[in-house]
């Protein structure tokens, strides 16, 4: 399972990189980074459009050649990943593989705990033994998620804030993660940062995701559903603030902290909640702008589903002290680029019919 490297390269793992937010990371790495090898690893499941995740991997391996790798691989196969990072010998690993989805943790528990527990934890004993092995190693940068903060009512959230009452086990398994990371810090002296992300969209987004299935089901003429009567508040995040984010973490090693050892843990969001129903009409507008749908959609109001929380809305201060960092995109220019890209990726030209 030999990887081929440029030589005198800087080396990034890269672990869910066929997906949305490591196919938009691995592309601004490798464009600003001229002396960066990027290894992209993914399972490719069949969670959604495998197509969607093959044309992430075909434009970056066509934009940037030799200089990312691509090994499909499950994390949760663990001499595979021992020996991916022996082979390796990341400087960095980003891991943002992982299984997403409130509502799908509920009735497909076997998933998380394959992807989100026991993929990360072989992460976690790779990493460890990679520092042991070499010098040089910076840190492992990890996605944690903004459902880790289940019942808290306080806003906005603060990574200070306790965060024991889940609501799904899809946070229960991302809050496990940071746990996990802080032991392996602590123990193995591994630097590490976590990263808990806010509602991220953005073109070549998730189709599992609520802005592009009401997007699908808009253009089709079909009716969507509102949560909640549309009463509930996302902190919405574009993705290209999201990858900038990354970026300047993955600028820096952690820290000492003042218990000993380099872990730090952050917030990615918007910080400006969205209500839901004001931003299905912000997305009905942009829409019509590109002619896509002709009227607004007939609404279905629903009451509160399992899993899901009223509110999000992410405490940027120590990423705006630390990094000098906060999401620049609003929300209605976020909306306009991706509508703009499902137009060209799914639609015809002449039509408001779905060809893919």
């Amino acid at each position: 399972m030999g990887v081929t490297l440029m030589h005198h390269s800087k080396r990034v793992l890269l672990t869910g990189a066929a997906g949305f937010i490591g196919f938009h990371l691995a592309d601004r790495l490798l464009e600003t980074e001229k002396d960066i090898t990027v290894l992209g690893v993914d399972s490719l499941n069949d969670y959604y459009d495998i197509e969607l995740k093959n044309e992430r991997l075909r434009i970056l391996q066509e934009k940037h050649g030799s200089r990312f790798v691509f090994k499909k691989l499950n994390l949760a196969d663990k001499p595979a990943v021992s020996e991916l990072f022996i082979s390796f010998a990341p400087e960095t690993v980003i891991n943002l593989a992982a299984q997403p989805g409130v509502r799908y943790s509920i009735t497909h528990p076997d998933a998380y705990i394959e992807s989100n527990i026991i993929g990360f934890y072989n992460i976690l004993e790779a990493c460890r033994h990679c520092c042991e092995r070499q010098s040089g190693f910076r840190q492992l940068i990890f996605a944690s998620s903004s459902s880790v903060y289940g019942l808290n009512s306080k806003i906005p959230y603060s990574t200070e804030d306790k965060t024991d009452s889940p609501v799904s086990l899809y946070a229960a398994t991302k809050k496990s993660d940071e746990l996990l990371a802080h032991a392996y810090a602590k123990l193995y002296s591994i630097p590490m940062t976590g990263l808990r992300f806010f509602t991220v969209y953005g073109p070549m987004g998730r189709p599992d995701m609520a802005y592009f299935s009401f997007t699908r089901k808009m253009i089709r003429g079909e009716k969507i559903q509102l949560f909640n009567n549309g009463d509930m508040y996302r902190d919405f995040t574009y993705v290209a603030d999201i990858v900038e984010g990354i970026l300047k973490v993955a600028a820096s090693e952690p820290p000492v902290n003042q218990d000993g050892f380099r872990y730090r843990l952050y917030n990615i969001g918007g910080h400006h909640p969205e209500k839901l129903s004001d931003f299905v009409t912000i997305l009905e507008e942009c829409l019509l702008k590109e002619k896509l749908i002709t009227k607004p959609a007939e609404k279905e109001y629903l009451p509160m589903q399992p899993g899901d929380v009223y509110q999000t809305c992410a405490d940027m201060s120590p990423m705006q002290k630390d990094f000098n960092f906060t999401p620049k995109t609003e929300l209605r220019e976020g909306l306009e680029k991706f509508v703009s890209w499902y137009k060209g990726y799914y639609c015809n030209d002449d039509s408001t019919t779905i060809s893919k």
